[in-house]
């Protein structure tokens, strides 16, 4: 008889995860397939509210080199000042996506990014690790 062996991985901010997740599945459940990213965040933010969980929507990112026009970069949500959440409403997500994804992790040096597209029928939100991460 061959035995398995089964380990749990230990998951990042793994409580504060699987309510972002909830409250994603919510929305899309919600609001369908047809709206546009603001929308979305509009409807991510008030279950945010509801739930108390603190969030800055819209944050600021510092300017990454001289001359870059401050506020150029914005995440859609900061949770709980640990976790960036990036909400997306497109046909796909890309590796560009992906890529600005862990730009705004390294420049707010978070550990913990989830990336979604809300456009699709069955949502999946993609975990973003930041392993160069103090916080």
């Amino acid at each position: 008889m061959l035995m398995m062996r089964t380990s749990k991985v230990k998951l990042i901010y793994e409580d504060l995860t699987y309510e972002i997740n909830g409250i994603l599945f919510s929305v899309s459940k919600e609001l369908g397939v047809y709206r546009n990213e603001k929308q979305y965040c509009d409807a991510i933010e008030k279950l945010l509210k509801e739930r108390e969980i603190p969030y800055e929507r819209e944050k600021r990112l510092p300017a990454s080199f001289d001359g870059e026009a401050l506020g150029r970069n914005r995440i859609d949500f900061l949770i709980s000042n640990k976790i960036v959440l990036e909400i997306k409403a497109k046909p796909f997500i890309t590796r560009e996506d992906y890529y600005q994804t862990m730009r705004y992790l390294k420049a707010l040096n978070k550990k913990l990014g989830i990336l979604v597209n809300m456009r699709r029928r069955a949502i999946n939100p993609k975990r973003v690790l930041n392993k160069e991460a103090e916080k």
